[in-house]
């Protein structure tokens, strides 16, 4: 994900021997409040305690944010990912983290992959069983092509890959800043419908993308957000040779906070034990305080004054959860956090006591079951297995916005009912019901009150809002009273959903926070903000 809004080498950064910074002696031990333990604020604690900085963490929910794996009772590896769960090879920030750790990870089992094996698309009644998009019926492939052909008229697709590639910063933004101005203001469904190539089809050709789409499926609760938002997700390749871990990808998280490291000024030492053991609890207010430093109270009333704080919380939480003196920010950067929007999602899985879709149909010799796109209620279901006779985990559905706000009134138990009843419609002859064991496990993001959403889903017209909020780590120009106070989380990012959003906006705040702090970057690695004049996002005007 080098690009294309802003193509800075993260990883280069994070693996230069150099470090990323140093800070004046005065500065070494100094703490730092750092508001959420998800990904973001994982990194952004780890880096600033490698460079001497005591990182103070605050969490309201729990250790992990929406990199959230709840095991199934008594199961070893049997997880239900909750939030994130498929990892792109293109998440390179990101892997830095998850390598160092030395995780297991196995490629995703995605519609028409090998990992998945067999793939079956169900679409008002007719079914299509397959291995790979050769397998399906002609349609399917005019799809694929009629959406290959778009992006290159619309997006210089090859093009801009091939730079991101090469890592041309500069080729980059001569093709992308032009796709910027034309494409902010218009949808993904303005992009698919306008185009030559699905002109010359039918909507049966664009309700079919929109049903199950290419990758990792249906495309068409994205269809009102802004076409800037989808061609990052396809050029930066988020949507290919995806990964996932196997016993959960909170381990990352929790491993950051555990693993212990040679830092400076602290000798070896872990964020846990910088911590006694535990974050400190939510926030409730930030204010700043009469000596210039930000005073962070937490909900059990307790005052600390800091230097520097970063906020990795959503977005909306600093106006419903946290009471945010309004001086911390700009006008129009408040602006910009309000008008972040957010997605809906929902999740339902169950535990089976085998991975029996493996099982294969005398008559047939195929697969019992499949990885299904479905344009029922269920939309997606993917299956997971850890061994031929371990307890293997389905995620019955996996639905967004309207799909997923159907299930938001809904205890878990009718979830699993409504979700069977679609599957049984599918697969009449399969028997899921009598394989499933333990109890299921679901998620609305949408009515958690740490999250209140899946993730950012821009609109139209809010590539200016999320340019305020990712270069915000930029503070020179600010006035006194907005200083000091650093965003950082996938919804501040340019690919909202993905975690390498989190870790690179995360790496930005660890930057600004050094400057803040006196601080610079390390003789021959330049960090984000030394570049950010000569590659930052182009401006839109105003």
């Amino acid at each position: 994900m080098f690009g294309p809004d802003f193509p800075f080498a993260y990883d280069h950064w994070l693996a230069a021997p150099q470090g990323l910074g140093q800070l004046p002696g005065e500065a070494l031990g100094k703490p730092v409040a750092i508001i959420g333990a998800g990904m973001a604020g994982m990194v952004t604690a780890w880096e600033l305690m490698k460079l001497g900085l005591r990182p103070v963490i605050y969490e309201a929910s729990q250790l992990g944010g929406r990199l959230r794996s709840q095991p199934f009772e008594g199961a070893g590896n049997a997880v239900a990912e909750l939030g994130g769960m498929r990892f792109p090879e293109s998440s390179t920030g990101f892997w830095h983290y998850a390598d160092m750790l030395g995780l297991e990870t196995r490629p995703f089992p995605n519609p028409l992959t090998p990992a998945a094996g067999s793939t079956v698309i169900e679409l008002e009644g007719e079914k299509h069983y397959a291995r790979t998009l050769d397998d399906l019926p002609a349609l399917f492939r005019e799809v694929a092509e009629a959406y290959d052909a778009a992006l290159e008229e619309g997006a210089r697709f090859s093009d801009l890959q091939a730079a991101i590639r090469a890592r041309d910063w500069a080729r980059i933004k001569e093709i992308w800043d032009p796709i910027v101005r034309d494409w902010d203001e218009r949808t993904f469904y303005d992009f698919v419908t306008h185009s030559r190539a699905f002109q010359a089809l039918s909507f049966r050709h664009r309700e079919v993308f929109g049903q199950v789409g290419f990758g990792t499926g249906g495309w068409d609760s994205d269809f009102p957000n802004s076409m800037l938002e989808i061609l990052r997700v396809n050029v930066t390749g988020c949507d290919d040779n995806q990964r996932f871990f196997v016993g959960g990808v909170e381990q990352v998280p929790r491993g950051l906070w555990t693993r212990r490291v040679a830092a400076r000024h602290w000798g070896e030492v872990s964020l846990s034990a910088l911590h006694s053991g535990a974050p400190r609890p939510g926030v409730v207010r930030l204010a700043r305080a009469a000596d210039g430093r930000i005073e962070v109270t937490d909900r059990w009333g307790r005052a600390e004054r800091f230097g520097a704080v970063v906020a990795t919380c959503q977005s909306w939480l600093l106006t419903t959860a946290i009471e945010t003196e309004e001086r911390l920010f700009s006008q129009k950067m408040w602006m910009a956090l309000d008008r972040t929007r957010y997605m809906q999602s929902s999740k339902t899985f169950v535990m089976v006591d085998r991975p029996f879709w493996r099982d294969r149909d005398p008559a047939t010799g195929r697969e019992v079951m499949s990885m299904t796109l479905t344009d029922r209620m269920t939309r997606g279901t993917y299956l997971f297995e850890t061994g031929p006779d371990d307890p293997g985990v389905i995620c019955l559905t996996y639905s967004w916005m309207s799909d997923a706000l159907k299930m938001l009134p809904l205890p878990v138990e009718r979830r699993v009912e409504l979700a069977l009843s679609a599957l049984e419609k599918i697969y009449p002859g399969v028997d899921i019901r009598g394989h499933i064991i333990g109890d299921p496990i679901t998620v609305s993001w949408e009515a958690d009150p740490h999250f209140l959403g899946a993730f950012k889903g821009a609109l139209p017209g809010h590539y200016r809002y999320n340019h305020r909020m990712y270069g915000h780590f930029m503070q020179r120009d600010l006035a006194p009273d907005e200083r000091g106070l650093f965003l950082a989380g996938d919804d501040i990012s340019w690919t909202p959903a993905w975690v390498e959003g989190a870790v690179q906006t995360a790496l930005n705040a660890v930057w600004g926070v050094v400057r803040h702090m006196g601080g610079e970057s390390a003789r021959g690695n330049p960090g984000p903000g030394d570049l950010w004049d000569q590659r930052g996002p182009v401006t839109l005007p105003e």
